[in-house]
């Protein structure tokens, strides 16, 4: 696939500000010297993998586990396990907002987090039934200041 493609299908799954950079000190250009950005601490979920305060998205080709493994992390942050059953210590469970835009709630994605046993109330999922979320959606920012 060609650069273009990939581009046009971040846009079209509104995906486009996902690579967009968020600093501050950028100038009127929009070109920003890493030297004039201070490195900061990432506090990670699961190191390497999932840092907090961040969004993490699992792309894929259809029928490889997304769904599975994008639930799986979401009941084990529930209800404050290991991820994936580890062997390290427990943890303080978390909210967790999760989001899919192919499977439904209730045929779907109810049924298979149930045999997860996660903590139903720390999940939430933003209502898209009439429109499709972004990144650069508000309802994003205010689910995140809420939970």
């Amino acid at each position: 696939m060609k650069i273009s493609q990939q581009a046009e299908l971040l846009r079209e799954n509104g995906l486009d500000t996902l690579f967009a950079p968020t600093v501050e000190n950028s100038n009127e250009t929009g070109i920003t010297c890493l030297d004039d950005v201070e490195a900061l601490k990432t506090s990670w979920l699961e190191y390497p993998y999932i840092p907090r305060g961040k969004i993490t998205g699992l792309l894929g080709d259809p029928g490889n586990g997304k769904t599975w493994l994008g639930l799986r992390w979401a009941a084990d942050v529930s209800a404050g396990r290991p991820l994936f059953g580890g062997e390290s210590d427990m943890r303080e469970p978390e909210n967790v907002i999760y989001q899919s835009s192919e499977d439904g709630l209730a045929d779907t994605i109810k049924p298979r987090l149930v045999r997860m046993q996660p903590d139903f109330k720390r999940i939430f999922i933003i209502d898209e039934s009439q429109t499709g979320l972004t990144l650069s959606d508000t309802r994003l920012e205010n689910a995140l200041q809420k939970i």
